[in-house]
């Protein structure tokens, strides 16, 4: 199978629908995340002061999409409809079959919940089973503890540190924690996936 870059896709779960991005999640995003300093606390954004500064943080995802750099999601509550937070795909590659997914914030009522397991399982799924890449990855600042442990809990591998890799959004320079997982590995990771999911 060739491998296919991403491009925007609905992709629907029992917890959460993943939908592209664009500016009419504004407002459920405001009222969910809002400026909540731990939610931004590892982002390359300053918290948003207002509804309309986080809309300049959304027009500049949804750039990215316009130029072909990234695919943006909108990751959706089932149970309350609303945009709970974002994630998508970066740094792809057809001919190296390769996919970051990144970009990733949540509201912090659904950490720990079933929303980040099963948005991850569907973009798992939908980058090796139907765009056939070889490679996902994941790079997260080597500080942010919460989210290397959420991504070793979706079965990635640890990878190593690229010191001094990109500045913070208080403009000091962080070192960057990477993952990955294989598509070799990802047989024995979706059913523990499904079983995690499952359990609740």
């Amino acid at each position: 199978m060739t491998a296919k870059i991403p491009s925007p896709v609905t992709l629907t779960g029992r917890h959460v629908r993943l939908e592209p991005l664009d500016r009419r999640h504004l407002s459920d995003l405001w009222a969910t995340v809002g400026p909540d300093p731990e939610v931004w606390r590892w982002i390359p954004f300053a918290a948003p002061a207002s509804e309309e500064e986080l809309g300049k943080i959304l027009d500049i995802r949804i750039a990215e999409v316009a130029a072909g750099n990234a695919v943006k999601f909108a990751v959706i509550d089932l149970d309350s409809g609303r945009a709970v937070g974002i994630t998508g795909y970066y740094a792809f590659g057809a001919e190296d079959e390769l996919v970051e997914i990144g970009g990733t914030w949540y509201a912090r009522s659904v950490w720990r919940t079933a929303v980040n397991t099963e948005a991850k399982l569907l973009l798992l799924g939908h980058a090796f089973d139907e765009l056939g890449m070889g490679r996902v990855f994941w790079k997260t600042d080597a500080l942010n503890d919460r989210s290397r442990n959420a991504i070793l809990r979706l079965g990635a591998r640890f990878e190593g540190v690229h010191r001094r890799d990109k500045r913070r959004a208080t403009g000091v320079w962080r070192d960057t924690a990477y993952f990955s997982m294989l598509r070799e590995e990802w047989p024995d990771a979706r059913p523990r996936l499904a079983r995690r999911l499952a359990a609740g």
